[in-house]
């Protein structure tokens, strides 16, 4: 007994010194499962609305937390320990974003502004003969998930490896788009099933599938970060997701007459359940903070204190002021928590604020439904990046022709005054373009145009690799680091290229409406968006906030490419197909019915229907008769007592057929030949 007792002591001292810094470790706030969702509304200058969902959730790394999460989803957890994961993005955008008149410049546009159809792009942590088959295996994977046609990605010829044009990670990061995907519910549904609450409370129980699909664009986004595998140094961040469902609504339109000569349109009053047909009733219990947020960028914000520098906009301190919600232009129709200014605003122009409403004292009984209400008509304009890019198609006819990549300059934008100081100033521009292997462009016929002028492409381009495409292998991929003097107003890079042909089987069902070249990304690394709502000593820990004050490049796509190919007569193998097929099944049926035939009994046959015909009574008395003196009955006697299967009129037949058979053989091969 004695044993036994102590044989249980010496486990509940293992039990206690396993559990003890398990639960210990469990009580840090920064080693446990975390949950968020925040939601942005911002007025557009067109008189639309942006709403922008905002769902982060981390998980601590697997040594400390283990195997099992409650709030992480774990179809992504099991992504990233089966292909090891360092770094995923996968968009689905349906639409383009406007980036003259929505912004081009703010952490938003240039962040999650994703061009149509899927873009795919992952960083994996597996030797480099490894990359290609661990994204076959993760596309596959995907394309069960979400419900698409990611799993089209897996082919050599519909992904790239970019080297630094894209990513700065060379060798382990892979790219892939698919203009054409259509976007739809089916994969939103399995994008909010990732989410703790799904869409049956809290900000994702507003996402009405009718509203989203009537917009005028979006995009939702799913963005992973991996610190599993230790290769960030004193990083023990673990995993995190980040969700995003960006939306551009158009609210009711109406107009009002005011003292001015003309009248002017007034900017549609909206509340969150006219946009999207329901009300917020309070956070998803899981949820560690649930906010909305209400952005006045710069430009309104200017505007604003143009006509209200009377009423007390702001507070001495930057707080908030309730003067603020009786201003002369707008009015909310709820008392916000917080108004947050944006600091360390070095670009001369009034700082953006944020309205903020905390969804934790909101439920059923009190629904959150936030109103905007204009009372003056207020004209703005959004930030703009330093040129606006387009991209377009030049030539005529299905051989050959050239791509064209124009920029214009937007204009000066106050942040850019210290780089546009000094006569030897110049502008940085990085363009990375997949152009499909039967697009075959001819890199040495690059041409560059500066406000009009031909200029060489020694003396403007600073660094490019090109990667020529291989037929049925692997696209073309150009990357390149160019520099433009600070005063050019347009810059215009033309490159020739021929079409290739396509073998019959590589056609899609719609091959007349054309090819899709994906979106080029221009990015320019000499200028960052951010926007800085939290102080250094701030105690806020809201990611949507930190995720707006990060320092990213601005960046924009282009518009997609239709490119249409020559296309051979699809009737034609129908039509060869059809005669064939007509003529063989001709030649073997009439041959199997001769050699199947057996006329013996067919003569039979027909004797017993003449039989039939003569009457029923004759055969039932000889029947009978034949059952009285009990013999059997006697069968009708044949004319022919033994019928020969191979008779002359057969043998005939079958010899015919044959040469029917025989000089159709050598008419259509000398026709092929």
């Amino acid at each position: 007994m004695a044993s036994r007792y102590s044989i249980i002591f010496l486990l509940l001292l293992l039990a206690h010194g396993f559990l003890v810094p398990i639960f210990a470790e469990s009580n840090e706030g920064e080693r446990e499962e975390e949950f968020s969702e925040e939601l942005l509304l911002k007025p557009l200058p067109d008189r639309k609305v942006l709403a922008h969902f905002h769902f982060n959730s981390r998980a601590p790394p697997t040594k400390i937390y283990g195997h099992h999460h409650r709030l992480f989803p774990k179809a992504i957890y099991q992504l990233v320990q089966k292909f090891r994961i360092r770094e995923m993005e996968l968009s689905f955008t349906q639409g383009r974003w406007n980036y003259e008149r929505w912004g081009g410049f703010d952490p938003l546009s240039s962040g999650n502004a994703k061009p149509p159809g899927v873009e795919l792009w992952a960083v994996f942590d597996v030797p480099l003969d490894q990359v290609d088959a661990t994204w076959k295996n993760l596309t596959h994977s995907l394309s069960g998930l979400f419900c698409a046609s990611i799993n089209f990605l897996e082919s050599s010829t519909s992904y790239s490896a970019p080297d630094w044009g894209f990513r700065s990670h060379s060798g382990s990061l892979r790219y892939g788009a698919l203009p054409r995907e259509a976007v739809c519910t089916e994969n939103l549904t399995p994008w909010l099933k990732l989410l703790p609450c799904r869409d049956k409370a809290g900000l994702a129980a507003m996402m009405d599938r009718p509203s989203i699909y009537r917009g005028f664009y979006h995009s939702q986004r799913l963005r992973l970060v991996s610190t599993e595998f230790g290769l960030v140094e004193g990083s023990e961040t673990g995993t995190v997701l980040e969700q995003t469902l960006t939306v551009v609504l158009q609210p009711s339109v109406r107009k009002i007459s005011l003292d001015y000569s003309s009248e002017r349109p007034l900017q549609p009053s909206w509340t969150i359940s006219s946009l999207f047909g329901k009300k917020v009733t309070g956070q998803c219990v899981l949820a560690k903070s649930s906010t909305v947020f209400l952005e006045l960028e710069r430009g309104l914000v200017t505007e604003l204190e143009k006509l209200g520098t009377d009423n007390g906009f702001f507070g001495s301190d930057g707080t908030f002021s309730e003067n603020s919600l009786y201003q002369p232009s707008f009015e909310l129709s709820v008392t916000p928590d917080r108004l947050i200014r944006e600091v360390n605003n070095l670009r001369g122009q009034s700082s953006s604020i944020l309205y903020e409403f905390s969804m934790e004292k909101y439920g059923d009984h009190e629904p959150f439904d936030l109103g905007f209400h204009w009372k003056l008509p207020v004209v703005w304009s959004c930030l703009q990046a330093p040129f606006h890019a387009s991209r377009f198609l030049m030539g005529s006819g299905n051989e050959r022709g050239s791509v064209a990549i124009s920029l214009k300059s937007t204009q000066p934008h106050e942040g850019t005054s210290s780089l546009l100081s000094g006569d030897g100033c110049a502008l940085r521009v990085i363009f990375f373009q997949v152009v499909p292997w039967y697009v075959k462009v001819y890199y040495h016929t690059l041409q560059i145009f500066i406000d009009g002028q031909p200029r060489q492409v020694s003396d403007v381009i600073e660094k490019i690799h090109v990667s020529p495409s291989e037929d049925k292998v692997s696209p073309g991929v150009m990357e390149m680091v160019f520099e433009l003097p600070c005063s050019t107003q347009t810059a215009t890079l033309t490159v020739e290229f021929d079409k290739g042909f396509l073998h019959i089987d590589e056609y899609p069902p719609d091959a007349n409406q054309g090819f899709d070249i994906p979106s080029a990304l221009i990015s320019f690394p000499d200028f960052h968006s951010s926007e800085h709502f939290l102080k250094e000593n701030s105690s806020s820990k809201s990611p949507l906030l930190l995720k707006l004050q990060e320092r990213n490049p601005v960046q924009s796509y282009m518009e997609v490419l239709l490119v249409p190919l020559t296309t051979p007569d699809f009737s034609m193998p129908y039509n060869v197909i059809t005669f064939t097929c007509t003529v063989l099944a001709l030649y073997f049926g009439s041959l199997l019915n001769v050699l199947r035939r057996r006329v013996g009994e067919e003569e039979r046959f027909l004797k017993s229907k003449a039989a039939m015909r003569r009457g029923l009574i004759p055969q039932l008395l000889s029947k009978l008769s034949a059952k009285l003196r009990g013999k059997p009955q006697d069968p009708p006697q044949s004319e022919s007592s033994s019928p020969s299967l191979f008779s002359a009129k057969l043998v005939f037949k079958v010899i015919l057929v044959a040469a029917v058979a025989i000089g159709c053989h050598y008419y259509l091969n000398d026709h092929q030949g």
